[in-house]
Parts: C-alpha cells; structure tokens; sequence
C-alpha cells in the first residue's frame, strides 16, 4: 500500500498439485452428466471430458481456488480487504502453478489520537421573541387563503392565474401556472405585461432572461409568450389572534401558542447547537488523523450523496432526468466532502471500539419505525426490502457513529458565548 492509498496488490500463486487436484475433481463432476455422442452418459473418458468441455472446468477451477487462496493470502498478512478484489494476469498452463495478480482496498491502519477532552466553542441556543413572531408569521402565510377578485384588474401582489405557450419548441405548454405580480421569484416582464389584466385577458409579449437566470437554457434568451388570463385571486392572511391559534394548533388561545412555540424552537435550536458542535469536534479528530481511505468507500458514499440529491428533486416535484445539472461535475465537487465523510467514520468506528459502544437491535427497529413512518410504510415492510438492500447494516452503524459523537460530546471540554454575546466572558461546560 502506498503512502497515498488503500490499494494493494498480491501475486496469487496454486501450486501445481492442488490445481491437478480440482481440475480432476471438476472434470469428474462434468463426465457424471455428460452426454457425448458415441459414449453413454457418464462413460465418456476424462480426458474427451476435459477437451469438450474445457472452458467452463477451466473457468469453475480458477472461480474455486484463486478466491481461497486470495483469503488465506490475507488472513496471513492479517489486512481487512474492503470492496471486491479484481484478478488480473491469469496464467493457467498445464503443469504449471495457477497465478494471478489481485488488486484490492484494504482498510486503513492508523493510530486513535486522544478524543477526550477536546476544546471547542457552542453557538448559543437562545430564542428570542423576535424568532417566535417570525414562526407566527410563517404559519399566517402558510394558513392564508387565496379568493378570486372579478370586479377589479390585476395589481402588484395579485396572483394572477394564466395557462400560456411559446412557439420555441423547447418551452412546454403550461396550464393553470399561478404568477405572483412583483414577486421575488417572477420574472419582471410577466409582472409588467400582467398588471391590469383581468379573467379571459390575453396578451402577447416577450421575455429576455438574464444571463444568471437558475434555469440554463433559458439564460440570456428571448422567448415570445402567448398568455390567457384565468383569474385574479388575492392573498388573505389570517388575523394574528386566539383564532389563528384554534386554526393551526390545539390550543384556545394565542398566548399559550406562544408558549409552545417558544419551548419547541427552544428544543429545535438547542439539537441544532449541539449537532452543530458536534462537527466541530468532527473537525478536530480529521485535524488530527491523517491517513488515505479506501476510493471504493469515496465512491460508495459519493453514490449516496447523490442519491440524496435526487431525492430532494423529486421532493420540489422535478424531474431528476431534466433537471438541469452537470452530475459529472456535481460528484467531481462533492468528492472532497465525501472524502472527510468517510475518514471520519474510519475513525469514529474505531472510537466505537475502543469504547465498546454496540446498538441493539431494538435500537434498529426504532430507526426504522421512524423513517417508516416518514416515508409512510408499513414498519415490516421497510425493514425487509431495507434487509434485501442491504442498507440495514448502514443504518446500524450510522446510529453506532451517532452514539460515539455523543461520548465525545459529553466528555469535550465545552465554552458557551453568552447568548447576547455582549462580551468575552464564557461559560465553561
């Protein structure tokens, strides 16, 4: 293994005795069924055997024994191969060993530096009346309605509902699309050609994107619309009051929503603190362990970044396969954080090891139960298509790694700011 990776190779040599042994042993397996013409089934000579059917006893010789001697190669050495190993360089000649050379991922040996006692500074977790307005006042939004205005033209604010086409053969046909006139996300030309307009209003107009605009194909482009007004509706946000609080919540009044509010931010923000020092002690440990990790590992975790990107695609309701992102790219980009990804999970394994920290099975169903009732399936189900998966393992030691952040979480030596952060005096943990 070079000082810059996991990889490795092994000259694979049989002697020449046990690959006599097997090849006689396959080859007799072969003549117990084989129909030859002129020869009753099972009669045929072994050596007639071997000439018809030498490929395949080749292939099944060096597919039983290049393996085994593989495995017996490296339990010697005492390596932890990760991955599959690739054969290459066969050499099967008659009389002669049975050689190959492998080459393969093992995992990385390296020395656990102290993990105890790590210094590090938390963010205050602190919520203010400020952020539960904010919270208030997302839920209004959220819980506004949407009524139809026929007696007035549209203006700035309105949601304005059209269907529209192009002839630019590149740009789909959209129906029922809802335009929010001066909105962040609308494009100033839509705004403009859409205020005044009112139900059956059609207009025609232009649109130049600008060059930066987050869809590609249509940055710097001109592109004629067809547009027929559907609708005018305005947005009615609720009353900020005991009503809004019996509409959204359990409760009667808007004093005790508050209440609520404050003490789930608080908890949000405190998990948020705590996860958010929990890296830093992350940064820590990969500050103090140098040491290359396996590609196969990289490439398996950059596998499962992206996967995580489609996912959040299909969440907003895009089409990953027209979503318009160069994937090469992406994974060239992610593949230094993926890198850190793994290192440290090499490590916090081995923090899990020397700790002696395990997760119970029971603790695995309790995963699964909650990321069941997420993707709302039935508990036994998931668990069976996650087991087919192989992906039972994965969340076995995710939560392993996640136990081990805890130890060290509770054992790091930890400064709070004051949450006005007014000044240098800390709180030490």
């Amino acid at each position: 293994m070079t000082a810059e990776t996991c990889t490795r190779e092994l000259v694979i040599e049989v002697p020449v005795e046990e690959t006599q042994r097997k090849l006689e042993a396959v080859t007799a397996q072969y003549a117990r069924g084989a129909r030859i013409p002129g020869f009753r089934p099972g009669h045929a000579p072994s050596a007639l055997v071997r000439r018809h059917f030498r490929q395949d006893i080749r292939d099944e010789v060096v597919q039983s024994l290049v393996p085994k001697f593989f495995d017996n190669a490296v339990k010697e050495r005492h390596w932890s191969v990760v991955g599959e190993p690739r054969f290459e360089d066969l050499k099967f000649e008659e009389a002669q060993p049975l050689t190959c050379k492998a080459v393969f991922e093992v995992y990385p040996e390296f020395e656990l530096k102290p993990y105890q006692g790590l210094e590090v500074e938390e963010n205050p977790a602190g919520v203010t009346d400020a952020d539960v307005d904010q919270t208030l006042e997302s839920l209004r939004q959220r819980a506004a309605t949407f009524e139809v205005i026929p007696e007035r033209p549209a203006q700035e604010g309105d949601f304005v509902t059209v269907n529209y086409r192009s002839p630019e053969a590149d740009i789909p046909e959209a129906r029922d699309a809802v335009v929010e006139l001066g909105g962040k996300g609308t494009v100033p030309a839509f705004t403009t050609n859409l205020l005044g307009t009112r139900g059956g209003d059609k207009r025609e107009f232009e649109v130049t994107y600008p060059e930066d605009y987050p869809k590609k194909s249509l940055g710097g482009r001109t592109v004629s619309y067809q547009v027929e007004v559907q609708s005018i509706k305005k947005k009615v946000v609720p009353v900020l009051d005991d009503g809004l609080a019996k509409t959204v919540s359990e409760f009667g009044t808007l004093a005790e929503f508050r209440g609520k509010l404050r003490e789930e931010l608080t908890s949000r923000r405190q998990r948020q603190a705590e996860a958010a020092t929990q890296q830093k002690l992350v940064d820590k440990l990969l500050t103090g362990h140098e040491f290359p990790v396996p590609e196969v590992l990289v490439e398996a975790q950059l596998d499962r970044k992206l996967e995580r990107t489609v996912g959040q695609l299909l969440a907003q309701g895009i089409d990953p396969r027209t979503a318009e992102l160069d994937w090469r790219k992406l994974r060239e980009e992610s593949r230094s954080a993926a890198e850190k990804e793994v290192r440290a999970a090499l490590i916090l394994e081995k923090v899990a090891d020397a700790e002696k920290i395990e997760v119970a099975e029971e603790e695995v169903d309790e995963m699964i139960r909650e990321l069941a009732q997420e993707r709302q399936e039935a508990p036994a189900a998931l668990k069976t298509r996650l087991t087919r998966e192989g992906e039972i393992a994965r969340i076995k030691s995710s939560r392993r790694n996640q136990k081990v952040l805890e130890v060290i979480y509770r054992n790091a030596k930890i400064t709070r700011k004051s949450e006005a952060e007014a000044g240098p005096a800390q709180v030490e943990k």
